[in-house]
């Protein structure tokens, strides 16, 4: 294992039992690459047992004790890239952006290119240095395999005052969602800390010793009987945060293979999870603004399967 590097530990549940080692690992680090997951099993970066296993193809067991030694990022110079993205807003100060499912929004260990950064980086060179040359103008992030919308902070002035709004929770951040099961309530909330879960150290659970506050507001959308549609606003932004407190009230996330079924239903490829509704106070003018987008062709297709009208 080597020196410069982040140690993760974490036992394999049930539910995962016969799964391909790199694929386990994909699942559970969704930053990195399943590429630079191989090569690091390649490289003898994981062990299995508390021996070094270097087979990709391993079929990972109950109980099986995996060691994943992840090495700290390196300082990058960022590169811009001819990558075309959806510009909802732009002005002098801020940029609002419909990033697509799939799309990864800042470098990181095996994604140092094709981000959503080096998009934004060829489309505009002017963006704030707060968080350095990885995240440049990047004030919130969302999941690589959840669309929606992002604001983005093209000087330091409208990136402190837009992080300011995040901490004081003044932002508006609707999602759609589709969850498993039925609700008997038409709306609620989920108030849970949020912290690395002490099983997995590659996922997030509701950690009530060392988490940090988390609330999300619900409201049912339509019923479906075995799944609903909702709509989800978030008081605080904690990482994977609709995610974990779905799956907390027995609600995962259709698609979600690392909170929720592995087996994957209705040809989804991951979590139906869509940032609609942006809402904020512009830096510069105090102006509050605020930004719909529409719902992808898949989140559509999963609807329509079930029967569901709300489409826009």
């Amino acid at each position: 294992m080597e020196k410069d590097s982040s140690i993760f530990e974490f036992m394999i549940e049930e539910d995962m039992k016969g799964t391909r080692l790199d694929l386990v690992l994909s699942l559970l680090i969704e930053e990195a690459s399943r590429s630079h997951l191989q090569k690091l099993i390649e490289q003898g970066e994981v062990a299995v047992n508390g021996t070094v296993n270097d087979l990709k193809k391993y079929k990972v067991k109950t109980g099986d004790i995996v060691t994943v030694a992840v090495p700290e990022p390196v300082l990058l110079d960022v590169a811009p890239e001819d990558i075309p993205i959806q510009i909802v807003y732009e002005d002098e100060d801020v940029l609002v952006v419909n990033k697509p499912k799939g799309m990864v929004v800042h470098p990181a260990a095996g994604n140092h290119t094709g981000t959503l950064v080096n998009a934004i980086l060829y489309h505009c060179n002017s963006l704030s240095s707060i968080n350095g040359v990885i995240r440049p103008g990047i004030v919130h992030r969302i999941d690589k395999d959840t669309s929606g919308l992002l604001m983005v902070a093209k000087n330091d002035a409208s990136h402190r005052s837009l992080a300011e709004q995040l901490a004081d929770h003044s932002i508006t951040r609707a999602y759609r969602a589709v969850v498993y099961h039925n609700f008997q309530e038409d709306e609620g909330t989920v108030d849970a800390p949020i912290g690395r879960d002490p099983k997995n150290r590659l996922r997030m659970a509701v950690n009530r010793v060392s988490g940090k506050d988390a609330v999300t507001h619900f409201k049912v959308l339509e019923r479906f009987g075995a799944f609903t549609h909702l709509e989800a606003r978030l008081e605080t932004g904690r990482t994977h945060q609709i995610r974990v407190h779905m799956a907390y009230i027995n609600h995962p996330l259709l698609g979600d293979a690392v909170y929720g079924p592995r087996k994957q239903v209705l040809g989804v490829t991951s979590q139906m999870l869509h940032a609609k509704l942006l809402g904020f106070r512009h830096p510069r003018s105090g102006e509050y603004m605020e930004f719909d987008s529409s719902l992808p062709d898949e989140f559509k297709n999963v609807l329509i399967k079930l029967g569901g009208t709300m489409y826009e």
